[in-house]
């Protein structure tokens, strides 16, 4: 056996690692999804981008009562804020009166009622709760995507609710 030959083949084989190892870090990367149901992530200190807007439409218009939107909202401690569904209440051009909604199951309290979810988020597989405890103001700014209109038997209710 010639004595160059287990050279060459650890050369070799030190070629084909640096190639394996140089397409394997310049792969594409996997596509992200957010935990859940298609959420946007949770802000805790920096702004995130909300979701992807279903009509082009919804980025140049101004929130009307009724509508739901993906807003950053503010938290009532006012420690920062975080990307969430919410009610317009009330609007103008500087900002409007939102209820926050929760997917999280709040059906034994008087402070939440339930809001079908299936008419503006399709990935849902529960119905989620309006908190009436505290209307939140949020600056025009701060609306990201529409993301549809409230029930209309629920937005009778709302109307109606003190």
């Amino acid at each position: 056996m010639p004595e160059w030959l287990p050279w060459a083949a650890a050369v070799l084989l030190a070629v084909a690692a640096g190639w394996a190892w140089s397409s394997w870090r310049d792969r594409p990367a996997p596509p992200s999804r957010p935990a859940g149901r298609n959420r946007p992530p949770r802000r805790t200190d920096r702004p995130t981008r909300p979701p992807r807007p279903r009509d082009r439409r919804a980025t140049t218009r101004t929130p009307r009562p009724g509508e739901i939107w993906w807003a950053e909202v503010p938290y009532a401690d006012g420690t920062g804020s975080k990307v969430r569904p919410c009610l317009v209440l009330r609007a103008d051009r500087r900002g409007a009166d939102v209820l926050k909604i929760t997917s999280q199951d709040k059906s034994d309290r008087d402070d939440h009622v339930r809001i079908p979810t299936r008419g503006w988020d399709a990935d849902a597989d529960h119905d989620s709760f309006v908190d009436l405890g505290t209307t939140i103001r949020v600056d025009a700014d701060a609306f990201g995507n529409r993301a549809g209109t409230c029930d209309p038997a629920l937005w009778r209710r709302l109307q109606s609710h003190p």
